[in-house]
């Protein structure tokens, strides 16, 4: 008997405190190792940094130039409201195996589609003009030569990593890309930042009834909330089931559903988060910098990097226009793949990076088309870099009608089947709808009491 009891412990001694399991049989934990980290998020993290592109840096450089340190309150109402709406996004793409343009050709009018997708087109296009403008000007100021060169290496190097280099391998090359933001944390350490002002814009929103300031306002949310980032992670979502042999759409196959809407909230949460930590960074930056300075007349990112010079020194200015080129890198991609996702999905074509470019040769033909006229704008009269501000406002402006067909798609249960967004989530989305709503209106109204 006492045999049996001194086995019989030393049998629980090797088990694991609450685990039926003996613990020689139990991995240890890993170590963390910020690669794995990377590998693990998806969509989410390369759709919140590519929100921070050359066009979201000239207009977080302006808001903080223009309004200092009191237009931070945005970040903190933007970020929730973002995150929601792209959650609601990637599992309308995850659940239904479509991206957005894919399910309303599938569910809508095809007026409606044409309507949403030229319009897409036209404002994703403006932007690609505009963040390659940018990227030259930045380039420029760091190492001399001419813009139109660099508007031409950057834009056709983007393109041709999108046919030619291998979904995966690309795919990982865009996240090690998001990293280039951290340039916009480090150029804080540059600036003279008053953060006791800093908090209070933040947690104290401070309004002025202006049509500028509606006018920032809207520009901000149109970067921050933007339709292509509707189209790109729902399009993503919906292209990792055709990389990947195991998945299915949820509403084909429920198996596992709660581990994927998990893994899609946390995905998108991070990259939301991520993605306004970088914006309020920049808009402290400038605030502290340019505007204590009382230099209120920023136009674009590239001039804001120049402006960093005299105030907070050489190795600022060339933090923010390193940080520049490393964003529209990985945005330009995001731009004309949502193009390109949105245009072959309503037409039903064949699409997808991770196909050849001989199986989706009219997918491409548009990715191509919509960033060789953001090219070929930059060769005009017309001046891509006076659009960057305006081109989030046209995101702004362009993001209601979207927003609303999405609440109402996301809702469908002949679109989503026992997956309809519910909840909290729902009207949170409706929130950051009726948000982006409001503050269109009140720019029009700005407008007309200015002129009055």
């Amino acid at each position: 008997m006492a045999e049996h009891n001194k086995s019989n412990s030393k049998h629980h001694a090797n088990r694991l405190p609450g685990s039926d399991e003996p613990a020689a049989t139990v991995k240890p934990p890993r170590p963390f190792r910020f690669r794995d980290a990377l590998k693990a998020l998806g969509p989410g993290l390369i759709t919140g940094a590519s929100d921070d592109d050359p066009s979201g840096i000239g207009t977080y450089s302006q808001a903080g130039a223009q309004l200092g340190y009191g237009i931070g309150w945005t970040m903190l109402l933007t970020f929730p409201l973002m995150a929601a709406i792209q959650e609601i996004s990637a599992r309308v793409g995850r659940v239904t195996g479509h991206g957005l343009s894919g399910n309303v050709c599938r569910h809508y009018s095809s007026w409606l589609l044409h309507v949403v997708v030229t319009l897409l087109f036209i404002a994703n296009t403006i932007n690609i003009a505009a963040d390659l403008g940018a990227m030259a000007d930045a380039s420029k100021l760091l190492i001399g030569g001419h813009s139109i060169i660099y508007v031409l290496l950057f834009g056709v190097t983007s393109v041709a990593a999108q046919i030619f280099l291998d979904y995966q391998r690309y795919v990982s090359v865009l996240k090690w890309l998001t990293l280039s933001l951290f340039a916009y944390v480090a150029a804080l350490a540059f600036a003279k930042v008053s953060w006791g002002e800093a908090l209070a814009g933040i947690l104290f929103p401070r309004m002025t009834w202006s049509f500028d300031y509606f006018t920032t306002i809207v520009a901000i949310l149109g970067t921050t909330i933007s339709p292509y980032l509707f189209f790109w992670q729902a399009s993503q979502e919906a292209e990792d089931q055709r990389v990947d042999a195991t998945k299915r759409p949820l509403i084909e196959k429920h198996y596992g559903a709660r581990r994927e809407l998990s893994r899609i909230r946390a995905d998108t949460i991070i990259g939301m988060a991520f993605s306004n930590l970088i914006a309020l960074s920049i808009i402290v930056t400038v605030a502290a910098t340019l505007h204590a300075a009382g230099k209120t007349d920023i136009q674009t990112s590239a001039e804001a990097a120049e402006a960093l010079r005299p105030i907070a020194g050489a190795f600022a200015e060339v933090i923010f226009a390193l940080g520049i080129v490393g964003t529209g890198l990985l945005a330009i991609p995001v731009l004309a793949g949502a193009t390109a996702y949105a245009v072959g999905e309503g037409r039903r074509w064949p699409v997808g990076l991770a196909r050849k470019p001989k199986e989706a040769a009219a997918f491409y033909a548009v990715l191509a088309l919509s960033a060789g006229i953001g090219i070929a704008l930059n060769f005009t009269p017309i001046n891509p870099i006076s659009a960057l501000y305006w081109s989030a406002v046209i995101n702004g402006v362009l993001a209601v009608p979207v927003m609303v067909l999405l609440m109402f798609m996301a809702r469908r249960r002949d679109v989503m089947g026992r997956f309809v967004v519910g909840g909290p989530l729902y009207w949170l989305g409706w929130l950051s709808t009726a948000a982006m709503m409001l503050s269109v209106v009140a720019m029009g109204i700005g407008f007309f009491v200015g002129k009055s």
